[in-house]
């Protein structure tokens, strides 16, 4: 059960910090923040929705917009150079080892 807490107790907060990361980049770069909150919940709800109604694996579903050469995997490649799976994996992993701490009292 600490696994599933740290994954889907704690999981919707990794997806709110994405969201806001999202949101920050966009208006960086010049859109209003009401049209990137827009955008990045429009887009979260569609890769929500890929993801489930495909049957696709999340990786097929990255590779499958990833156009070489282009701007999506110039945005991995900025994610990779900085460990973003590693990162996100951690924090399950910091997540389940906290909710081990507080079973044990």
């Amino acid at each position: 059960m600490d696994v599933v807490t740290g994954l889907s107790g704690s999981g919707p907060a990794y997806v709110y910090r994405f969201a806001e990361a999202l949101i920050a980049g966009a208006v960086a770069e010049g859109l209003s923040d009401a049209l990137a909150r827009r955008l990045t919940y429009q887009t979260l709800r569609g890769a929500a929705a890929m993801l489930q109604e495909t049957g696709h694996k999340p990786e097929e579903l990255r590779a499958m917009v990833s156009s070489p050469g282009g701007t999506t995997l110039a945005g991995l490649g900025a994610l990779d150079e900085r460990d973003f799976v590693g990162v996100v994996a951690g924090a399950i992993t910091a997540a389940a080892g906290r909710s081990r701490e507080l079973g044990q009292g």
